[in-house]
């Protein structure tokens, strides 16, 4: 990666072959921490942001891989470059003009940290596909390795403090990323999501079509995340996780067997359209990229076409991004038709182009 905001990388996370990944794209667990002797980010006054900062970005540069972080303030980037990290889930949309927050980034995408957001610290792992287990493995262990050189405020009867009640005790987030095309094309959503919110679950429309919708989203991309980290133990936590989400893949598994016997002249439609819209478009807009994606996603799952990995579309939902796609048109050697001007223009442009790329590869099945 040559820089913090990350242009295309060779061997992203979200690019692997991870577990259940034809219903599961990423798992992500977050850590809430809190400096002792120091109050909460909204109630700092004078420079203590800047101490704040100043000690985690430290501590990451005595870490055993340090060469392997970059670390910087908010205040020190440029508007798009925030956009960028905004679009892939390292910061927080809220924070990208929060000239406290800082943040923190490791070569490979898979660890990265937000300072003085809501926390003093939000470390976070990535994982593709489905394995808590695996990411809380990668971020305890940078978490660990922390503790040797910072204090993070606690008690043995409580767990950890943090800024929200629903936090404390383990700080612990678990987040997973799914695609049901399946439920949501049998109207099994509204349940499904009632009975995760009963298990102590939150679930976001990933691409919400209006503020705050939940059902209402472009494609099929929903994100669950645990709603408080109190006062189960991580394990506790993870095992929740487990049994929640396995009944999800479950039930879009079902449902995806169910569209293949009772309608699959209308899942090839919808399939096939979507094959055709991208090879002749010339621009494609963001909403447009995400259904589109969703319906090539679906597609691959119900074995309606191949010739690419889940890990490759999945990777298609970040290389299609605004921010990222202006950034791209930047650069020099880049060129466009003549009549092809603004940035959005480029950036539809572009979207276009590299969806047409990645079709390029697909062989459809009768």
């Amino acid at each position: 990666m040559t820089d913090i905001t990350g242009t295309e990388q060779q061997n992203s996370w979200f690019a692997d072959d991870g577990m259940d990944t034809d219903v599961v794209l990423s798992t992500r667990v977050r850590l809430a921490r809190n400096l002792t002797d120091f109050p909460f980010p909204e109630y700092m006054k004078n420079d203590s942001d800047e101490r704040v900062r100043t000690i985690l970005f430290d501590a990451f540069a005595r870490s055993h891989d340090a060469e392997s972080y970059q670390t910087l303030s908010v205040k020190n980037l440029e508007q798009l470059g925030s956009m960028i990290l905004a679009e892939r889930g390292v910061l927080a949309p809220a924070a990208v003009d929060n000239a406290a927050t800082g943040i923190i980034v490791r070569s490979d995408g898979r660890i990265s940290g937000t300072v003085n957001y809501h926390d003093h610290l939000h470390l976070s792992s990535y994982i593709a596909g489905f394995d808590p287990a695996a990411a809380h493995s990668a971020v305890s262990l940078v978490d660990e390795e922390l503790q040797e050189y910072v204090r993070f405020a606690g008690s043995l009867d409580v767990g950890y403090f943090t800024s929200r009640l629903r936090d404390a005790g383990t700080g612990m987030k678990i987040s997973v990323m799914v695609h049901i095309p399946s439920i949501v094309h049998k109207n099994l959503q509204d349940s499904l999501f009632r009975t995760l919110v009963e298990s102590g679950f939150e679930v976001f429309a990933c691409y919400a079509v209006a503020p705050g919708g939940v059902t209402k989203t472009l494609g099929s991309w929903y994100r669950f995340c645990t709603d408080s980290c109190y006062p189960m133990s991580e394990i506790d936590q993870i095992a929740s996780v487990v049994q929640a989400v396995r009944n999800v893949i479950n039930i879009e598994r079902n449902a995806r067997k169910d569209v293949l016997n009772d309608s699959p002249t209308m899942a090839k439609d919808i399939v096939y359209r979507a094959i055709a819209a991208i090879k002749y478009s010339r621009y494609v807009s963001f909403r447009e990229g995400v259904e589109l994606v969703s319906a090539i996603k679906w597609g691959h799952c119900l074995g309606i076409l191949s010739g690419l990995t889940d890990g490759e579309i999945y990777s298609l939902l970040y290389r299609i991004q605004t921010a990222h796609l202006i950034f791209l048109s930047r650069q020099e050697e880049l060129t466009f038709e003549d009549d092809v001007v603004t940035s959005v223009q480029k950036a539809d442009r572009l979207r276009s182009i590299i969806l047409q790329e990645a079709v390029s590869q697909v062989q459809l099945i009768a």
